[in-house]
């Protein structure tokens, strides 16, 4: 079964928001499109919605005016659920309720012909659960589109329990022949992005609720140091803070709460005030009127000028961070190296002998009194322009004024945290990493498909796999053993898979690393 004939008309069952970026979608492909919606009147509404739509797209010169009338002849809205017995794909997109959509799926196996293919827009819950009240399962798949569906280019097609591979093989073509990509999916709790984006927000959460640092700090180290787009408070506001923890909550419950997925009370608070971010004026941020700009933001936590040191003593190597070293050389700071043996964590020594060291998942301060400042893993250290440094509750201030100095002399500016384990943006990678690679060993996706989802759905500026290699496998499942060391709640131990490639060598990403898939 290929991808259904450009010609034949698709259902859309649901007119809210997703209900009409997804028809939309559609028609624009050269389909004909039905809306049907239960509540009165409300998918004739949606019709004009999507005209309208298509004038701005005319206006805006990406989309032709006879294109446009085209499009607008092949769109109508149903009256009844009967309407649709012509369609050759139905794709629904009501609310998240299990019961609602069984209803709704049962009733329409008694209206479209045995060859329709039934889809669900669903981001939460179980796809095979949703085709379990079904007479021919086999035709039923997830395809999850991402908000605006006309804008962003993922959708994760999700194979149930039962879902035949015809019919996984059509909607992924399908939705290829429409422009966007899709992925593969497993039908496991948040699918690829939902499941792996958990640690993006959960970490910054957490800092946030130990006090290691402000939302606007986080936010700016986030963005300046690990190169995403936004950062997790910021990005929070803009989904809804409801929205947001609904979908944790979710993961969380149908993983039997595991700690790796836990919600965050800091946020359910932000949630039962009332505070759900642009929708509502304010969230973490206050915003200026419902969904206006961001009114003045805090200001992230910034040092004071300083002087950096004349010369520093490499000792050992510095592994992530080591391009560090002809950074420094090259803004005319000595570098010399240390003749004592080389240690397996590097660090720069600063002339006062005070340690500055790349984040290894501990606190500064660890079990004896030493004099160390760990600072955070950046995406690109050339790029960065801001770096979070965390001082051990010994190190002096002249220490610390010297590490500043010496990181404002690279470019950055500097963000100085409490001491907290991991600091900010290693922590977070790390998380992602070991998420990723657990969905990779479950056989939820490919790794390829698993990249390319957090890369397109969410916008990392790279696939944690991908990450975790640059990184290296070893390194991550070390990171993770001293986050573990320091929250020994089970959140923070490298996955299987991790700690398997960390023994043997084998690259992350590599297909001989993994069983056989989990495929629904």
């Amino acid at each position: 079964m290929t991808a259904i004939d450009p010609g034949s008309t698709v259902a859309v069952v649901g007119t809210g928001t997703m209900g009409q970026g997804i028809a939309q979608v559609a028609l624009v492909a050269g389909h004909s499109v039905r809306l049907y919606d239960a509540a009165p009147g409300r998918a004739e509404h949606a019709a004009r919605s999507i005209a309208a739509r298509l004038d701005r797209l005319v206006g805006k010169g990406t989309l032709d005016a006879a294109e446009r009338d085209a499009a607008c002849g092949r769109l109508s809205a149903a009256e009844k659920l009967v309407d649709l017995e012509g369609a050759e794909l139905v794709v629904e997109a009501i609310l998240e309720d299990l019961g609602a959509k069984q209803q709704v799926f049962s009733a329409l196996e008694t209206v479209v012909a045995d060859s329709c293919l039934l889809a669900t827009n669903t981001s939460s819950l179980p796809v095979t659960a949703v085709a379990g009240a079904l007479r021919r399962p086999g035709r039923f798949v997830g395809l999850h589109f991402f908000n605006p569906a006309p804008l962003l280019p993922l959708v994760e097609v999700v194979s149930g329990h039962a879902t035949e591979e015809r019919a996984v093989t059509a909607a992924y073509e399908t939705v290829a022949a429409w422009g966007k990509i899709p992925v593969r999916a497993a039908d496991m709790p948040g699918f690829i992005v939902n499941r792996v984006a958990r640690p993006f927000y959960a970490e910054a959460f957490r800092l946030y609720q130990d006090r290691a640092a402000d939302p606007a700090t986080i936010d700016a180290v986030v963005r300046e140091c690990g190169g995403f787009r936004m950062g997790p408070f910021e990005l929070t506001d803009l989904i809804g803070q409801d929205v947001n923890e609904a979908v944790t909550r979710s993961v969380w419950q149908s993983f039997f709460h595991d700690p790796k997925f836990a919600p965050s009370l800091a946020q359910r608070r932000l949630v039962e005030s009332g505070r759900l971010g642009r929708k509502t004026g304010r969230g973490w941020y206050v915003y200026e009127g419902k969904e206006g700009a961001a009114a003045e933001r805090p200001l992230p936590r910034t040092a004071p000028p300083e002087s950096p040191p004349a010369e520093v003593v490499l000792s050992g190597d510095l592994g992530p961070a080591e391009e560090l070293t002809g950074m420094i050389r090259e803004a005319g700071i000595k570098v010399s190296s240390s003749h004592e043996p080389s240690e397996r964590h590097g660090a720069v020594l600063l002339p006062d002998g005070t340690r500055l060291g790349l984040t290894g998942g501990r606190m500064a301060a660890q079990e004896a009194p030493v004099r160390q400042i760990l600072f955070d893993l950046a995406l690109d250290y050339r790029a960065a322009t801001r770096i979070a440094l965390a001082p051990s509750n010994v190190v002096e201030p002249r220490s610390l004024a010297m590490a500043v100095g010496l990181f404002q002399a690279l470019g950055m500016q500097v963000s100085v945290i409490e001491d907290t384990p991991g600091l900010i943006v290693a922590r977070t990678v790390a998380m992602l990493v070991d998420l990723a690679a657990n969905a990779l060993a479950q056989g939820v996706a490919s790794q390829s498909d698993i990249d390319k989802a957090m890369r397109l759905g969410v916008g990392y500026p790279m696939g944690p796999l991908e990450w975790g290699e640059r990184l290296t496998a070893r390194w991550v499942s070390d990171f993770l053993r001293g986050m573990h060391g320091e929250c020994p709640d089970g959140r923070y131990a490298p996955s299987l898979l991790l700690r398997r490639c960390a023994a043997t060598g084998r690259p992350l990403r590599h297909r001989a690393a993994v069983g056989q898939p989990f495929v629904g």
